[in-house]
């Protein structure tokens, strides 16, 4: 795979007051262009073709970069002679398309490991990989449902029912198709009554999906914002200013923040087995609405042992997740992954799953979660926190060696399991956080403005 597609065809009627005459895409960023730095990442990757989707002032862009050997790169030129939506430019555009591509909105900054997107793809078969997040206000955005393995099963466009939870999770806007995949959506451009669009998140993936397409699920905590609009510009560049971009990307090692569930983010409840019990104690999610304004990963890591009894299942452990990511939610926070330990060694419960009674490495006080997080996300161990009420969170934190600090929430380190002490000690997770973030050259001591759109 080489060829990046970027849909750069906007307009960009609400920034008119900044760009004057330019198109949306070449509105500058710390002084390039934002196709600019768009080429320059696929460059880093290896991509050596880039097809430029344009319509409005094309000579605008093409002055500026001209056939892309001044980039590194070979950039192609097809003209939109009408808007068709995202998905119908390159219905449009079909035999400009190799195999397969990666595909970029022109109005988005993106800090991505595009190495790890291309493999993820090609190792996972899928007609479709949509690069997903979590973010800060769930409640008013499209969501995507994904299930075992990534693979996604469901879209849930905004508005959302009341009582029902989904998991945060949304279109970043980033994409790598197979062009086959397409092949059966091509018909729909003879048969378009005039003005009629086809959107990828809207009309073109839920159609893959109802007749049998397999898309896949990239969950990154990687940088990916829209400029849309003067707050969102001026958001954009604040974090590229403060370095907040060029430390999210997955090619380099981050810090993260380690959470424990029960006692630290909801109230302890003694093996939460319902969903109707589980409440965010005060405090939690302004504590991770701090660490995610710093830039910090954030990651639940918990032990479910009321898997393994046979009192919770998988099923019910993830609707139990999906509220907490709403709770946090409706408060501008967000975690970036929640991992759990399902497995519990002692035999003997009513009702009890034999397959999960066993003694495993992910169980706290053993790191296996930390570390299969680490994996995932490519984190500085050395440089991340654990916060939990346990000494149990203490001593998983000094396993995998991470800072821990102890919470006097839900057992406050009460429990006497293990013969650890905590580096720090806090009286709440926003406590913690605040004096985390405070650690953290250039980051943000204060929570201002929701900062994920």
């Amino acid at each position: 795979m080489r060829q990046v597609v970027i849909l750069a065809g906007g307009l960009g009627t609400r920034l008119r007051a900044r760009l004057g005459d330019l198109p949306k895409p070449m509105i500058p960023i710390c002084g390039r262009p934002l196709l600019e730095h768009q080429v320059e990442l696929a460059r880093r990757h290896g991509f050596e073709e880039v097809t430029l989707f344009v319509c409005y002032r094309p000579d605008l862009i093409e002055k500026e970069l001209g056939d892309g050997s001044r980039l590194g790169v070979r950039i192609r030129y097809v003209l939109e002679r009408e808007p068709l939506g995202t998905a119908g430019a390159l219905l449009a555009g079909w035999e400009h398309l190799e195999e397969s591509f990666v595909v970029m909105y022109g109005d988005t900054l993106v800090n991505l490991d595009l190495t790890r997107l291309r493999e993820a793809h090609g190792a996972s078969g899928a007609d479709g990989t949509l690069v997903l997040h979590p973010n800060n206000h769930p409640f008013d955005s499209d969501l995507v449902e994904c299930g075992e393995g990534g693979w996604v099963t469901a879209f849930h466009n905004r508005p959302h029912p009341a009582g029902r939870w989904f998991q945060n999770l949304v279109n970043a806007g980033l994409y790598v198709i197979r062009r086959e995949a397409l092949a059966p959506f091509r018909p729909w451009l003879g048969a378009r009554v005039p003005g009629q669009m086809l959107d990828f998140g809207k009309d073109l993936f839920p159609g893959m999906l109802r007749s049998g397409g397999r898309l896949l699920g990239y969950n990154t905590p990687e940088y990916i914002k829209d400029i849309g609009t003067p707050e969102r510009y001026d958001k954009v560049c604040a974090e590229v200013a403060s370095g907040v971009v060029a430390r999210s990307s997955l090619a380099d090692p981050a810090p993260a923040v380690f959470l424990d569930r029960d006692g630290t983010l909801n109230r302890e409840a003694d093996g939460l087995r319902s969903i109707d019990a589980l409440e965010l104690l005060p405090g939690a999610a302004e504590g991770v609405q701090r660490l995610n304004q710093a830039g910090l990963r954030v990651v639940v890591v918990t032990n479910q042992p009321v898997v393994a009894k046979g009192q919770v299942t998988e099923g019910e452990l993830r609707e139990i997740h999906n509220k907490l990511e709403s709770l946090l939610g409706l408060e501008h926070a967000f975690v970036d992954r929640i991992y759990h330990c399902p497995h519990h060694p002692e035999k003997g419960f009513p009702g009890e799953r034999p397959e999960l009674k066993i003694d495993c490495d992910c169980r706290k006080p053993r790191p296996g979660m930390l570390l299969r997080a680490a994996r995932e996300l490519n984190l500085d161990l050395g440089r991340s926190w654990m916060v939990g009420d346990t000494t149990v969170d203490v001593a998983a934190a000094r396993a995998a060696g991470v800072k821990p600090v102890l919470v006097r929430t839900g057992h406050g380190g009460r429990d006497g399991r293990f013969p650890v002490q905590p580096d720090f000690t806090f009286d709440t997770l926003a406590e913690a956080a605040r004096f985390i973030v405070e650690q953290i050259p250039g980051a943000p001591s204060t929570p201002g403005a929701p900062n994920t759109p």
